[in-house]
């Protein structure tokens, strides 16, 4: 019997954290650096080098599909509408539950010395990328979307938003100009857009290698596990929320606005919340993100060409309700206290901060600087939450892309657009 695609990961991820446990026992820690993580990160390096050409010629694809700017409007209206609102129920409940469960409580003296002593040059790393963000004015995101060169914006995954824009500009062109000439254009760009979804099939073989890499690796370079054991209050109450996100908000979203059934839903996306787990990227993952929602859920290729590049840079769910968990909780763990309207603006910062970040590992740290800023919490703080980041950073990835999913999917309903196989 031939195993499906979502369960040959499942099974590299397990044997990736066996495999990782017993090297780190046996004091091996070289063998896995050396021969057996590079596959993890050429995995990685494939996913990426595929993302940029997928996000320009699935755009124009879809945008050229739309024929007709008014659809393009209505279109760009319900997604970024959905995101928002979304991102803004993600920080709400990231809020609620540290101020109900308040994790920086349980942190003793002597733990959050030897975090603070153990990760201070890595935060200091982030505290200058985040200082030299606030420093360029409060307009410069809006400054960095549009390219001086797209050619360059091309050439960096950071920079999707800019080459989101250029291509949307693109297929708004191919909409405005007569039919008989934007054809051959759209023409070469659908047969690119088949080609490199093979590519992509071709890619997923090698799944399995490079996600048993990938935990393999992780595992023998986690430091010290006795320090993770302070952190394990702020983490379960990280995984809480991202959990009601995944199994209480969004079936509840996919049922009333799509009237989808959420198993056949997750059942569809699976390899891609798995590989969204692994390589915590949600840009790395779009390629099958996009594979698993056009093919499997059934929502138009038309949509999703459109919904889920944009998704994959400016809709970051977990991202945001991970901000907020960890605001209140370095808080907390200083001893300060947070009133309501600092509260409140931690939401409308968390927000806006994870639409600026990167859909690549660990950007969201560098945009918690940001909202730590704002609500006057000390950013040496963030040493506090280093040692348990990167388990994190695969789990909120994972709401990330499911979000992404989920977002289409309603979109796709909303415009006749979701061909659906099991209706609730």
């Amino acid at each position: 019997m031939k195993l499906a695609i979502h369960w040959k990961i499942l099974i590299g991820m397990i044997l990736g954290l066996g495999f990782g446990f017993l090297m780190k026992n046996l004091e091996q820690k070289g063998i896995v650096i050396d021969w057996i993580k590079p596959f993890g990160t050429i995995f990685i390096n494939l996913l990426k080098m595929i993302a940029v050409p997928l996000i320009v010629v699935s755009l124009i694809v879809g945008i050229s599909d739309l024929k007709d700017i008014s659809k393009l409007s209505k279109l760009g209206g319900r997604t970024i509408v959905l995101y928002l609102c979304t991102t803004i129920t993600a920080v709400t409940i990231g809020l609620v539950l540290a101020n109900l469960i308040q994790p920086g409580k349980y942190i003793n003296e002597s733990s959050r010395k030897s975090l603070l002593e153990n990760f201070a040059s890595d935060a200091a790393q982030k505290i200058e990328l985040a200082e030299t963000a606030k420093s360029k004015g409060p307009l410069q995101p809006l400054v960095d979307i549009v390219p001086d060169n797209f050619f360059n914006a091309l050439t960096d995954n950071a920079a999707m938003l800019q080459v989101i824009l250029f291509v949307i500009l693109i297929g708004i062109g191919l909409i405005l100009i007569e039919e008989e000439k934007a054809k051959p254009v759209v023409d070469f760009f659908k047969g690119m857009n088949d080609v490199i979804l093979k590519i992509i099939d071709l890619i997923m073989i090698a799944a399995p290698i490079g996600v048993f890499a990938l935990m393999a690796s992780l595992i023998v370079e986690i430091q010290d596990f006795s320090t993770l054991n302070a952190l394990v209050i702020y983490a379960l109450t990280v995984v809480f929320g991202l959990s009601l996100m995944v199994f209480v908000l969004y079936p509840t979203l996919l049922i009333v606005f799509a009237k989808y059934s959420p198993i056949k839903f997750f059942r569809a996306i699976a390899p891609a919340q798995l590989l969204a787990f692994s390589t915590s990227s949600s840009a790395a993952t779009l390629p099958v993100t996009m594979e698993c929602v056009i093919e499997h859920v059934g929502v138009d290729e038309e949509v999703a060409s459109f919904v889920l590049p944009l998704g994959a840079t400016v809709n970051m769910d977990g991202t945001s309700l991970y901000q907020s968990v960890a605001a209140v909780f370095i808080a907390q763990a200083l001893g300060i206290e947070l009133d309501i309207q600092t509260q409140l603006m931690i939401i409308v910062t968390a927000t806006l901060a994870s639409i600026g970040s990167a859909a690549v590992p660990s950007a969201g740290m560098v945009m918690l600087v940001i909202v730590l800023g704002q609500a006057g919490i000390p950013e040496a703080g963030l040493a506090l939450i280093f040692a348990i980041d990167r388990p994190l950073d695969m789990c909120r990835t994972v709401v990330n892309v499911t979000s992404d999913a989920i977002a289409s999917t309603i979109v796709a309903k909303s415009v006749g657009k979701l061909n659906v196989v099991n209706e609730v």
